[in-house]
């Protein structure tokens, strides 16, 4: 019996050797939950391990780990994904704004976005059933027992005793996110998606041509080597933020930067009160670019305003609305002193808009910090590398406003500094960044991705594009070096955040 003062704690073993493929559980939990087409909860991975003739099948069932941890539920911005008492990792689709920041945090790729309610699902452990006292719709129909749940905080129960007794893993120990649905029996190549090889062509199916492929593994001639992995069924991996999230870290950059370049400048040499209106009104133009952006990549955009009603503040997706929204603030005062003959505006709000750029810079890269899946975003140094290209994105912005007869002549010199220092500095974060070894295989198979494989033309075309800039911006030629330096850092940014998102997780 449960501790009479310990309320349960729901926990699944997955006993793989008992496991034969039969996708009973896949279909049951579709028939129960009413899952849409083309999506599922729960699928059976399989993967051929071996040469012939030495060649063994091993399934493993792959759905959500129930993590004591949970990144999803820290990610969320408004609390659609939430943990229940008893442990269960429970979500609310008619709360859902469909950001897909979950199914960026999830290191198991286990959430998804219902193609009917635009709303996130996975795995609930069948909470109406455990509510009411039954077993999970999985359970109940698996026909070699394979699934075992329980009460992890009773001793006496059979999951409990399995625990205690037997060698059981869980996937991804790295993420640290303490999963309670534990692995018997299963090998390491279906545990680990780096290390089988995928061929895009599945025993019944081919894979879909916008997922995300996993990393070729290295294939060895020993016929019982794991390295002789082949994956032989698997459900799609879609990448959850498309080039909408891309652009708009740029254009966040660009807004963060030139208003507060601009003001640190007019505080430093007292000039410029006209020119801080202009620069006010083209950052807020950017800054509502970067508004739509976020608003266009939701599911439900017209839920978008739940994340100013009911914010879940350990989401920084969440705090970064109101730091975004805090900055536009500064940013309509600003512009507004020259319509409204109150020109002191713009001065007054100079020191509080160098001091809310920083952050609002920066803490996107706190946010995908959050994905514990994506590890190649995990580089300590990432949001001081964000506001870096903010610095640079915002002074190349300001040279090609001064070009166009905004800003005094005082301030060029000292914005071209600004740029050619900017530049240099990203140009040294990012190949220190490259050389730091890896801090998982995950990790490593995206920086394959990043910097030779799908995302290298793009990666290195958009340093090369910086580096050029800044040779042609010493050189004299300021509107060609800022432009430059604009579609370079663009270009940099798409690739970085796709190849984050360019490894499958399960």
């Amino acid at each position: 019996m449960a501790d009479a003062g310990r309320p349960a704690l729901w926990g699944k073993v997955l006993d793989q050797d008992r496991c034969i493929g039969c996708h009973a559980c896949t279909v049951a939990c579709k028939s129960e939950n009413e899952v849409s087409m083309g999506v599922t909860r729960t699928f059976v991975k399989q993967v051929e391990i071996g040469l012939f003739p030495h060649v063994r099948r091993h399934f493993q069932v792959t759905r959500c780990n129930q993590c004591s941890d949970p990144p999803c539920v820290a990610a969320c911005p408004v609390s659609a994904m939430f943990q229940r008492p008893d442990g269960i990792v429970d979500f609310d689709r008619e709360i859902c704004i469909g950001c897909k920041a979950c199914i960026a945090a999830c290191p198991y790729d286990a959430i998804f976005i219902d193609p009917q309610t635009h709303s996130a699902e996975k795995c609930n452990f069948c909470a109406h059933r455990v509510d009411q006292g039954l077993q999970p719709a999985c359970v109940a129909v698996c026909p070699e027992g394979a699934i075992i749940v329980g009460d992890m905080n009773d001793p006496g129960s059979e999951i409990s005793r399995i625990l205690a007794r037997e060698r059981v893993e869980v996937r991804k120990p790295h993420a640290h996110t303490h999963p309670r649905v534990y692995y018997k029996g299963g090998d390491v190549a279906a545990l680990d998606p780096t290390r089988a090889e995928s061929r895009r062509m599945f025993y019944a199916a081919e894979a879909r041509q916008h997922s995300t492929p996993h990393p070729v593994a290295v294939r060895r001639a020993h016929p019982r080597s794991s390295a002789s992995a082949i994956l032989a069924y698997d459900d799609h991996h879609t990448v959850p933020w498309d080039w909408r999230v891309s652009v708009y870290t740029w254009t966040k950059s660009i807004a963060a930067g030139a208003f507060g370049l601009g003001a640190v400048l007019s505080l430093a040499t007292g000039t410029g009160t006209d020119a801080l209106h202009g620069v006010a009104l083209f950052s807020f133009v950017l800054l509502l670019a970067t508004f739509a952006l976020i608003i266009a990549d939701l599911e439900h955009p017209d839920r978008f305003y739940r994340i100013f009603l009911r914010p879940q503040w350990r989401s920084w997706l969440a705090r970064g609305a109101f730091i975004l929204s805090g900055y536009a603030a500064l940013l309509v005062l600003a512009g507004a002193g020259a319509w409204i003959g109150a020109p002191g505006l713009a001065l007054a709000v100079r020191v509080p808009a160098i001091v809310l750029a920083a952050p609002a810079a920066g803490y996107t890269g706190l946010m995908f910090g959050q994905c514990r899946g994506r590890t190649l975003w995990h580089s300590p140094a990432l949001a001081v590398a964000l506001m870096v290209q903010a610095a640079l994105a915002g002074s190349a912005a300001l040279l090609l406003l001064h070009l166009g007869g905004l800003g005094p002549a005082v301030w060029t010199g000292a914005v071209r500094a600004v740029l050619a220092a900017a530049v240099g500095a990203h140009l040294l974060l990012s190949l220190v960044d490259a050389a730091v070894p890896a801090h998982n295989t995950d990790g490593a198979a995206a920086a394959r991705q990043l910097r030779h494989g799908l995302y290298a033309r793009l990666y290195w075309g958009g340093l090369l594009l910086t580096a050029l800039a800044l040779i042609v911006v010493l050189s004299g030629g300021l509107a060609v070096g800022a432009a430059l330096a604009l579609l370079g850092l663009l270009v940099y940014h798409h690739a970085y955040v796709q190849a984050g998102q360019a490894v499958a997780l399960s």
